[in-house]
């Protein structure tokens, strides 16, 4: 056979066409990759290749699987594979003449990467240079895959090669190969000019030598010599060595030329030598810009259709998603469609990583055009790309990628101190909406403020100053991070600015321009003098620089004053009773399950749940505005219509706050803009019934209603700009005829053309007589004219395509129509991009308006939530009470705990100050129900502080201004910190902020040190509590001596939980009922012998503790004592410091206690 291969002529690939008969119009020099598997080599010595090809044979230990473009297509394993178009691909045999695995080729993916199946815009075969042969030997001979460098694969329409004892016939040296069309097709991208590879398939029978050892190709960064610098520029570097990559990645070093080891070593970074740089080809170039700043990142880089990872990123997803890797310009290489992109960048956020998309700003027609207008352009003729955005877990802004409603925040630290205490300036944002939030506040030692923000806001990305963070903040965040928490520590001065930097950056950065110059909003400008609160947001806009984010949040100056403990209309809850209650993350797993939070929520809104989210952080503590909240749930409730017809509107709105701050950045898709206005008309349509089924009610709702900004007159514009249903099914704006000039110009010109162009066909069918002559597309290469076979064409036309009843060809004329519609199609789309960019900035005049309608309806959503709460308590619920009287009090009738759902609970009466005791001294078994007492009495207070009814049969309750709550037994080995340690700082923390109407919780005070000192200290602090600051609340113990010692004392009642104890078989039944006395005991022995301990373990223990346990002494020294006049040490101490200090260390509470309990004795 001989072999028609056209050595080093390039003949860009098309689309595979069904296979047809030879045609002498059609041969010439261009090869067909059908051939490639039937044709056998020329003979010649020793079955040599042509001389325009150099064959390279690598161990057998070099030989990888042939892989190509197109990734995750099934494998083909038997012997031989038939395609669609009829070619069988040869399965690679052993010397056995059993199919060899090692080469079991995606043949697919070789045939689409070819031509035959791929849609790529800019993509041509890209079997990339792996200078291999493939040698499997068999019984006649030798059967070898020749990898060549700088050369293409053509594609034929030839169909029937797959025989390969039929011979073809040599074309005349004279015909005319078929050409490729001169219309440039947007498909073909220049980028890989350099980078293209020509694969052959060669059978030589005559061949049966062994195979040869591959020859060593030199280092890398070694000096090459004058002969070997003629045959092509030098790779920067190469995978296949020294498995072996270039010293510059193999020992990487970031831009300063710092090594990992070195402690400044930045590893977002990385230093590329400059005579690497130079052997860049202009697609590396531009690959490495963006990669080099950005190491350890995973860049998702455009091509065409496709995103595509190299280099590091491809093994990374390879070793986390076992991605097929394949190789470009010498890089692995995995690749994505886009479509996909954010499936996969949503899977490498998960793990941890960043993700940088790099984008294309023109397609390759807009280069062409580019570079035909523009001199200077011609020097870099490579499609434009730039990197488009940074997305990391904390910062995400696409819908697409928030996996649920509630804001998700990147926070920046910066600490110092202040009068030798410790301030913080903080500064967050919440990415997906465009709000900040900024605070500078000075702390306890305990850093309760801190803790509380942590615990609040339960940040995703931090930004921190390096080495500057004190230990005890480091372990605050670290206690309350999750595992997918994001940490940043930039560096002092130069990333972390200090606050003159941040005033410098924001002055000249033009982000606050007005017509009147620039003016920093106005809660930014308050701030302005507040150097820790500017250090710390001039860190965050340094790195949101770094995502490409900060202009266009920054722009939106949306900006608001934190505090994340309101001491003065609040009920404070700092992060430690947060944390205590499972307000917000329960103490399993750390998830919402089961939470306070996830209990009460009943929006329906995205923003409205999470406003919900701040009502809850910050319940009411005037009872004005608690009772006009519960005014309105009682309304809401009462005319069900309002409550449905809310939800029946709101249901299915999209996040509008979201969606308007990508409005704003001009990122929002076209179909999202729709929803956008579909979802204000919604808004505007109900609250014009709600408004007419309120009635213009005084209330809460009816003011909400009246202060709901005029909606009709920004959106009557917006009802017939453009082509809505174009624009919600194909992503595009078309604007109503006379709203832009410059479309209305582009479209008439289109249209203009395709007028030409049917005049065209009219004319070639007068011409050629034949009335059947269509256009026919196929694939990019469009208005093909389709003539049936019989009918004879000029000479001068070139055929296209083909069938078995057709032909397809382009001529001169059609060609100059087709490019100047093409031409004029992509001004067109660029039009279409201005029109975007006009739409949302026209848009975006009406933020303000938009906002408080998104606020309004929010407050509305949560009204709703609330009554829809309330009514779904069962029975029975109440309408909890509050008064205004001087002595606190908080009592519950027949209360259930909400966060237990479960048909039997067993309710309890809560009663606290009033007329009774304001502390409960409760005593109980273990697992009798105490602290289950605890977190219902919080959680109750919560519900009917933030306005809701509450699970009882009736609720009065004065309105409490704090909750603080000592609660569990938990150390902290790496702080050196103990059970005790950590009881006590909670406990210090409670005497220092408590006040008469503050409710305490205390569980267990004293059990982490030995029974004597934690006796000492429960006793200390519960008299303090009690006699000294006058709050309300319960103290939960073991301790039954501290009943006998606070027997008579008049803020202090015993209570405890009824048991059933069956003495016999050591067993408790738990009756989970609150009554007044004193538990007998623990029962610790009895929970021991029901948890399985063995009798005689038991038996010994229980002799033991009546021996040893001096708590039971206590006790009966102090039943003795009582025999005569014994007075307890507290009263002893009161009466000491009145005599000592004139009374003035004591309180007028105090005094009023202290003599209520001499009277009581």
């Amino acid at each position: 056979m001989r072999d028609n291969s056209r050595g080093a002529t390039r003949t860009p690939v098309k689309p595979m066409g069904r296979p047809k008969k030879s045609a002498p119009d059609s041969m010439g020099k261009q090869k067909s990759i059908l051939g490639f598997f039937s044709k056998v080599a020329p003979p010649g010595a020793n079955g040599s290749t042509s001389s325009s090809t150099i064959r390279h044979t690598p161990n057998p230990d070099q030989t990888e699987t042939l892989k190509a473009r197109s990734i995750l297509v099934p494998t083909l394993a038997s012997s031989s594979a038939r395609t669609e178009h009829g070619a069988t691909f040869p399965q690679p045999l052993r010397k056995d003449g059993h199919e060899d695995e090692r080469h079991n080729w995606d043949r697919t993916a070789l045939l689409e990467a070819c031509g035959g199946g791929g849609d790529d815009d800019d993509e041509e075969c890209e079997i990339e240079n792996n200078n291999v042969d493939y040698d499997n030997r068999t019984p006649s001979g030798c059967l070898s895959l020749v990898v060549h460098g700088m050369e293409d694969i053509g594609v034929s329409d030839d169909g029937n090669t797959h025989q390969k004892e039929k011979k073809r016939k040599r074309q005349p040296e004279d015909s005319n190969p078929r050409k490729r069309s001169t219309v440039p097709s947007p498909s073909e991208d220049p980028d890989d000019q350099e980078s293209q590879v020509m694969c052959q398939w060669r059978y030589d029978p005559n061949n049966v030598r062994p195979p040869q050892p591959a020859q060593p190709r030199p280092a890398i960064l070694q000096p090459t010599s004058a002969a070997s610098s003629t045959k092509g520029k030098d790779k920067a570097h190469n995978i296949k060595e020294p498995r072996g990559r270039s010293a510059w990645l193999a020992n990487v070093m970031d831009m300063e030329k710092r090594t990992p080891d070195h402690p400044e070593y930045d590893k977002s970074t990385l230093f590329i030598p400059p005579h690497i740089w130079n052997n860049f080809t202009p697609f590396e170039k531009q690959y490495w810009t963006v990669k080099q700043k950005y190491w350890d990142t995973v860049v998702f880089f455009r091509k065409g259709k496709f995103y595509e990872l190299l280099e590091n990123d491809a093994i990374l997803g390879h070793q986390l998603f076992d991605l097929r890797v394949t190789e470009r310009i010498n890089m692995p290489m995995v690749g994505f469609p886009v479509s996909s992109f954010d499936t996969w960048a949503n899977q490498f956020l998960s793990k941890g990583y960043k993700v940088a998309r790099v984008d294309e700003l023109e397609s390759a027609l807009g280069m062409e055009m580019r570079v035909r207008d523009s001199a200077a352009a011609k020097k870099q003729k490579i499609i434009r790309r730039e990197l488009g955005c940074v997305l990391t877990g904390g910062t995400l802004v696409e819908e697409a990628m928030l996996h649920d409603d509630m804001a998700t925040y990147c926070a920046a630290i910066k600490e110092s101190t202040i009068d030798d205490k410790p301030a913080f300036g903080i500064a967050f944002v919440d990415t997906a909406t465009g709000q900040f939030y900024v605070s500078q506040f000075q702390d306890d030692a305990d850093l309760t403020k801190f803790e509380t923000f942590v615990v609040q806001t339960s940040p995703r990305e931090l930004v921190l100053e390096k080495s500057r963070l004190s230990a005890k903040a480091l372990r605050i965040l670290k206690n309350n991070a999750t595992p997918m928490t994001i940490w940043n520590h930039l560096k002092p001065g130069t990333d972390f600015w200090d606050a003159d930097t941040t005033r410098l950056e924001l002055d000249s950065g033009d982000y606050f321009v007005s017509d009147e110059g620039t003016i920093w909003p106005e809660t930014l400008a308050k701030a302005r003098d507040n150097d820790l609160l500017l250090s710390a947001f001039g860190a965050l806009v340094h790195y949101l620089r770094t995502l490409k984010l900060e202009r266009s949040l920054l722009s939106r100056g949306n900006f608001q004053l934190y505090n994340p403990i309101h001491r003065n209309g609040t009920l404070v809850l700092d992060g430690q009773t947060l944390i205590n209650l499972e307000v917000f993350a329960n103490s399993v797993n750390g998830g919402s399950e089961g939470t306070l939070f996830k209990l009460l929520n009943r929006c329906i809104t995205p923003f409205g749940k999470r406003l919900f989210r701040q009502w809850v952080c910050h319940p009411l503590c005037n009872a004005q505005k608690i009772n006009e909240r519960l005014d309105a749930v009682d309304v809401l409730n009462a005319d069900c219509d309002i409550r449905e017809q809310f939800s029946a509107g709101m249901t299915k709105i999209a996040d509008l706050e979201r969606l308007i701050s990508r409005i704003h950045a001009g990122s929002c898709k076209p179909n999202d803009f729709v929803r956008v206005l579909e979802g204000f008309e919604q808004i505007e349509y109900t609250t014009s019934l709600l408004r007419t089924s309120s009635g213009g009610s005084n209330g809460i709702i009816g003011r909400l209603l009246t202060s709901m900004p005029n909606l009709s007159e920004p959106l009557d514009y917006w009802k017939g700009a453009f082509d809505r249903e174009k624009a919600r099914e194909e992503g595009l704006f078309i604007p109503s005829r006379g709203i832009e000039d410059d479309f209305d110009r582009g479209s008439d010109n289109i249209d203009r053309i395709k007028r030409e162009l049917q005049t065209l066909l009219t004319k070639q069918k007068s011409a050629l007589r034949n009335r059947s002559i269509k256009f026919a597309d196929i694939g990019k290469e469009v208005y093909q004219l389709e003539v049936p076979k019989a009918v004879k064409v000029p000479k001068d036309w070139r055929q296209i395509s083909a069938t078995a009843s057709v032909k397809r060809y382009y001529f001169r004329e059609l060609d100059g129509l087709i490019r100047e519609l093409q031409e004029a199609e992509e001004i067109h789309l660029q039009v279409i991009r201005d029109i975007t960019s006009s739409f949302y900035r026209r848009f975006d005049v009406d933020s303000e308006t938009w906002l408080r309608s998104i606020h309004i309806v929010a407050q509305l959503d949560c009204l709703i939530s609330l009554a829809s709460l309330s009514s779904s308590l069962g029975e029975p619920r109440c309408r909890p009470r509050f008064v205004d009287e001087e002595r606190s009090v908080v009592e519950f009738e027949e209360l259930r705990y909400l966060c237990i759902p479960v048909d039997d609970f067993i309710p309890n009466d809560i009663k606290l100050g009033g007329d009774e005791a304001k502390i409960n001294l409760l005593t109980g078994a273990n697992a009798a129900g105490k602290s289950t007492i605890l977190r219902m009495t919080c959680t109750a207070v919560i519900m009917a502080q933030i306005g809701c009814y509450v699970p009882a049969i009736s609720a009065r309750l004065t309105p409490i201004d704090r909750i603080m709550s000592r609660l569990g037994a938990n150390d902290n080995i790496f702080a050196a910190q103990s059970t005790f340690f950590i009881e006590l700082s909670e406990t210090k923390k409670i005497l220092a902020e408590a006040t008469p109407r503050s409710l305490v919780i205390l569980d267990e005070l004293g059990r982490g040190t030995s029974s004597y000192d934690g006796l000492a200290v429960a006793q200390a602090v519960l008299h303090h509590i009690a006699s000294h600051i006058g709050c309300v609340g319960f103290f939960a113990t073991h301790y039954r001596s501290l009943t006998a010692e606070f027997d008579k004392h008049p803020e202090i009642r015993p209570r405890r939980m009824r048991v059933y104890v069956d003495d016999v078989h050591r067993r408790v039944t738990f009756l989970y009922k609150l009554e007044d006395g004193v538990a007998e005991s623990s029962f610790g022995m009895h929970c021991a012998a029901m948890c399985g301990i063995p009798g005689e373990v038991v038996e010994k223990a229980e002799v033991a503790a009546q021996e040893w346990e001096h708590t039971s002494r206590l006790k009966e020294s102090l039943e003795h004592a009582k025999a005569g006049c014994y007075i307890p040490l507290g009263v002893l101490s009161d009466v000491s410091n009145m005599l000592q200090d004139d009374g003035h260390g004591m309180t007028e509470h105090a005094v009023d206690v202290l003599l209520r309990a001499i009277e009581a004795f």
